[in-house]
């Protein structure tokens, strides 16, 4: 039955690689539910949720400073809404394809699930590039871009939040635009400004929420984080958080890295300079060397897992590890991987990990912190409150190690104990699984 679904979903999305890998990653995983499940097999559960409740594809046109005229495409997939309204980010970057947006808003129903909040699962974005734009030509772009999906979100239907290439700035612009033409100011983006409706602990909520995860993993490992060396791939504000809460805890991170090439720093990363580089001055990672010369940059950003470390995590984008690169870290001593990026290991580099025992936090529940803590802004919105950074940060951690539990449950409860990958892949399927049955064909 998996094989007849999984075919049906290649031949009705034809070159949609990242869907069809999402795809079968949970529709292997969740074979023994059906089996305990049979009313799932008869009401067609697995054919209804590989299949979006809703795909909007439009055009973006706007105009840069020189009064020249582009067009670029906008998309938002409202996968699924059996467990709430519609929750996932907004990505700007040139490979941004209808075919990334159903495997993310596939990945976000489950992974949302996780989280104990009530959240669907859905995806948006567009093959615009914000790097190198002006703030003017950024600001046009997204009031465009919301001058069509504002027709097709609300609080209680569907709520975008920040992703690739969509930080607070672009949040800032599509908000404004948003209250501008409904004409009513509600918690409709998550990721805002903290002075109108933001989160305090959102911009490192997901770099947080991974090491959290990371800490339980380990725990059951008999193995601590302090006196471990790290290697953090990418530079934004998972990786940025992330590698803060390492340094805190004691760990010793020794390389991060761009879409350019990657540092290496013997010492340890001085995150100061990276927060400037990338936060501030919006440079690229090479330029670490000027304030650390000592250290050393390669070209090349999958070079990084050649690096030896204890711990490797992920946090760059989809696929940065292979199977090549996974040998390699076992190779090189790492004990533990935590994916704070969307599916950032192959399915093959999956099997090395473990083949080997090595502990394997999957992005589905391990960088589920950013969608947790935005559903705790949708929370503060509906309250009209706002919440301290101590009290939020509780509540992410308590989020976080609740995943955790499920995911370990559930591997365990499906024979098969310490795969997370089928843990969380089962946990997160189960809850939406029931709801859209209970619910009815819908």
């Amino acid at each position: 039955m998996v094989k007849a679904v999984l075919d049906q979903v290649i031949s009705r999305n034809p070159g949609e690689v990242e869907f069809h890998q999402a795809v079968q990653e949970v529709l292997e995983s969740v074979a023994p539910v059906l089996e305990k499940h049979p009313e799932y097999k008869e009401a067609k559960i697995l054919e209804r949720v590989v299949e979006p409740e809703r795909q909007i594809m439009f055009r973006v046109p706007w105009t840069d400073d020189r009064g020249q005229v582009h067009v670029n495409r906008g998309f938002r997939v409202e996968f699924n809404s059996a467990i709430g309204p519609y929750k996932g980010g907004l990505r700007f970057h040139p490979s941004v394809y209808l075919g990334i947006i159903k495997f993310l808003g596939f990945e976000q129903t489950f992974k949302n699930s996780l989280t104990t909040l009530a959240m669907g699962g859905g995806k948006g974005g567009s093959d615009f590039d914000p790097k190198g734009k002006s703030d003017m030509e950024v600001m046009r772009f997204c009031q465009s871009f919301m001058a069509e999906l504002f027709r097709h979100i609300g609080a209680d239907t569907d709520v975008p939040a920040g992703d690739i290439g969509v930080g607070g700035r672009e949040i800032g612009y599509l908000f404004g635009m948003y209250k501008k033409l409904r004409n009513e100011f509600t918690g409709v983006l998550t990721g805002k400004g903290l002075d109108w409706g933001g989160s305090l602990v959102r911009t490192e909520a997901t770099g947080y929420g991974l090491i959290y995860f990371l800490l339980e993993m380990l725990k059951d490992m008999g193995k601590s984080i302090k006196g471990s060396t790290v290697v953090s791939s990418g530079s934004g504000n998972v990786s940025i958080y992330a590698v803060q809460k390492c340094q805190e805890l004691g760990a010793k991170v020794v390389a991060m890295s761009d879409s350019d090439g990657y540092i290496y720093d013997k010492e340890g990363i001085d995150l100061k300079v990276v927060k400037q580089l990338k936060e501030i001055e919006r440079k690229r990672i090479k330029e670490y060397l000027k304030h650390r010369p000592d250290a050393k940059y390669e070209e090349g950003c999958n070079g990084i897992w050649n690096v030896k470390c204890d711990i490797a995590l992920p946090n760059a984008t989809q696929n940065e590890i292979d199977e090549k690169a996974a040998k390699k870290l076992i190779e090189n001593g790492v004990f533990a991987v935590a994916e704070g990026a969307n599916m950032p290991s192959t399915p093959e580099a999956i099997k090395v990990f473990l083949k080997n025992k090595i502990g394997f936090g999957p992005a589905k529940a391990a960088n589920a912190g950013g969608v947790a803590t935005s559903g705790l802004e949708m929370a503060q919105n509906s309250q009209r409150l706002s919440w301290s950074f101590e009290e939020t940060d509780k509540y992410l951690e308590r989020i976080m190690k609740t995943i955790y539990a499920q995911s370990k449950r559930a591997s365990e409860e499906y024979g098969q104990p310490g795969n997370l990958v089928v843990g969380a892949n089962i946990a997160g399927f189960e809850k939406v699984a029931k709801a859209m049955y209970q619910q009815g064909l819908v």
